[in-house]
C-alpha cells in the first residue's frame, strides 16, 4: 500500500498524504488536484477504491491501427498534445501485427473508466469487419470521435479528409501531364475511405462497366507491389494510390519492371506522412491536413464530455496536392 502511494504522489506531482486524502474521500484537497490523483492511478493501472469508481477519469484513449505507417505517430502527437491541453491524460492504444486487438483495448479503456476515445483507422473503416465493441462503447455513452470515413450505421461523430476532393486534385493533376491510362491502388474491398475514392474516381474518369485499372492491396508496401506491377503491366501511366505507403510500393513495383518514375510511371499518393520529401523519387502526394483534423477530433469529444453533446456528424476536411518528384509528363 505504502509502495502504491509513493508511485500514485509521484505520478501525480503531490504528497503522499494527499494521495491518502483523495482515496479516502476526505475534504481539503482541490478539484484539480483529485482528478490528477484519479488519472494517476488510472495510468499506473491501479484499481479505484469502490466508492470512487462511478466518476470517470481524465483519460482519454487514443486507439491506432499500427505506428510504423508515419501518419499515425503524426496524429497521435497531436491529438495527444491538443488533450493535454484541454486536462486530460491521453492513453495510447496501438494495435501491432498478431498483437492485442481493438475490441480487446476497448475493454481495457472500459475498466479504466475513461472519460472518452478517439479512433483512428479502426474496423470502423471496414464494412465486413466486427463492429459489437463499438456499440459497448455506444450501450455505456461514451463520448467517441472517429478519424476518417466509417460505416454510417455506428452514429458517432467523423473527421474525416475529402477523399473524393483528393481524388480530383491527383486525377487532374495527372490528366494535365498527359496521362489517359490512369489506374489506382486502394485498400481492401470493403474499406470505406478506398469505396468513396473510387466513387470519385468513376465520376471524374467517366467510367463504366468493369473497372480494369483499380486493383486492391492491404495497406502495405508489398501488398502494392503485387497490385501496381498488374497496373503497369495493363499499360497504365499513371497511379493514385490509398496511401504513401502503398504508393513507395508502386514505385518499387515500377522499377521491379524496368520502368522509371517518374519518366515511365507517374504515382501520387495519399497522406503526405513524414519523410516523403526523402524518397526516391520524392514523392507527390495528396496532403491529409492532420493537424487541424486532431484538433478538431478533441474539440468534438471534449465538447461531448463536457456539455454532454451528442453528435454524428461528419466534418470533411479539403486535402491539398503537394506536387514533387514522382510525377511527370506522359511520355506515350
Amino acid at each position: 500500500m505504502t509502495k502504491r502511494l509513493a508511485e500514485v504522489a509521484k505520478k501525480a506531482g503531490v504528497s503522499e498524504a494527499t494521495v491518502s486524502r483523495v482515496l479516502n474521500g476526505r475534504s481539503g484537497v482541490s478539484e484539480a488536484t483529485r482528478a490528477s490523483v484519479l488519472t494517476a492511478l488510472d495510468v499506473l493501472g491501479y484499481e479505484r477504491p469502490t466508492k470512487l469508481r462511478g466518476e470517470r477519469a481524465r483519460l482519454v484513449g487514443l486507439v491506432l491501427p499500427e505506428l510504423q505507417n508515419p501518419i499515425f505517430p503524426a496524429l497521435a502527437e497531436v491529438v495527444t498534445g491538443s488533450l493535454a491541453q484541454r486536462g486530460f491524460t491521453p492513453a495510447l492504444c496501438a494495435r501491432t501485427i498478431g498483437g492485442v486487438p481493438e475490441s480487446d483495448y476497448v475493454e481495457m479503456l472500459l475498466d479504466h473508466q475513461v472519460s472518452g476515445v478517439i479512433f483512428a483507422g479502426g474496423s470502423y473503416a471496414l464494412a465486413d469487419a466486427s463492429h459489437e465493441h463499438y456499440r459497448r462503447l455506444t450501450d455505456r455513452g461514451l463520448p467517441v470521435v472517429l478519424v476518417n470515413a466509417g460505416v454510417d450505421e455506428l452514429g458517432f461523430p467523423r473527421v474525416s479528409t475529402d477523399d473524393a476532393v483528393a481524388v480530383e486534385q491527383a486525377y487532374g493533376h495527372l490528366r494535365s501531364l498527359g496521362h489517359e491510362r490512369i489506374g489506382m491502388v486502394l485498400g481492401p474491398e470493403g474499406h470505406v475511405p478506398s469505396r468513396r475514392k473510387l466513387t470519385a474516381m468513376i465520376q471524374v474518369a467517366g467510367w463504366t462497366g468493369d473497372h480494369a485499372f483499380v486493383e486492391r492491396s492491404s495497406f502495405s508496401m508489398e501488398g502494392a507491389r503485387v497490385a501496381a506491377t498488374k497496373l503497369v503491366e495493363r499499360g497504365v501511366t499513371g497511379i493514385i494510390c490509398a496511401s504513401d505507403v502503398l504508393a513507395l510500393g508502386a514505385i518499387r513495383a515500377a522499377r521491379r519492371l524496368g520502368r522509371a518514375v517518374p519518366a515511365d510511371v507517374s504515382v501520387v499518393g495519399f497522406d503526405d506522412s513524414a519523410f516523403m520529401t526523402c524518397t526516391d523519387p520524392p514523392l507527390t502526394t495528396v496532403r491529409q491536413p492532420i493537424e487541424t483534423m486532431g484538433q478538431a477530433a478533441v474539440d468534438i469529444l471534449v465538447s461531448q464530455i463536457e456539455e454532454a453533446r451528442v453528435l454524428s456528424d461528419e466534418l470533411l476536411f479539403e486535402p491539398e496536392l503537394v506536387v514533387r518528384g514522382s510525377t511527370g509528363p506522359a511520355t506515350h
